[in-house]
């Protein structure tokens, strides 16, 4: 498989694990577990996202880069459309996740300046955020590829 698709293919199931474990996952694990022991299960589903997001994301952003370097070459930017969605959705994951995940773990414990719910409202926000820089990307590369004119 050329990195073209695999540029083209990656932010597809990135977009699909964001959804599952947003849309299907912790809302089940809400619905059939005792909250505290669904609370657990959230914070084990979104931490294998957030790994799962800073592996597909840096794949996409190196294959993003790989393509600028092409496309500075045909006289366009270093700097893309692209790179620039990748990068969103990374800074999302690492604030999300990695950011904000000790600091609601600080406020559950009666310790920090902000609220649990302050904090959860915010790593929401990040969540949906990235979702939807994702579906920008898987959107961007659902696009048919052009053909060269014929001279």
């Amino acid at each position: 498989m050329t990195l073209e698709r695999w540029r083209r293919l990656l932010p597809g199931p990135w977009l699909g694990c964001l959804l599952c474990v947003a849309l299907l996952a912790t809302p089940a694990a809400f619905a059939l577990l005792e909250r505290s022991l669904a609370a657990r299960v959230a914070v084990r589903l979104l931490a294998g996202e957030a790994y799962a997001s800073l592996a597909l994301g840096i794949a996409v952003l190196v294959l993003e880069r790989v393509a600028a370097r092409r496309g500075v070459a045909r006289g366009g930017s270093q700097f893309t459309p692209g790179m620039m969605l990748a990068l969103g959705a990374l800074s999302c994951t690492v604030a999300g996740y990695f950011a904000l995940r000790p600091m609601m773990e600080a406020a559950r414990a009666g310790q920090g300046v902000f609220g649990f719910a302050q904090l959860h409202a915010a790593s929401v926000a990040l969540y949906g955020l990235k979702g939807l820089l994702v579906l920008a990307l898987a959107w961007r590369a659902a696009r048919p590829v052009p053909t060269p004119a014929s001279s």
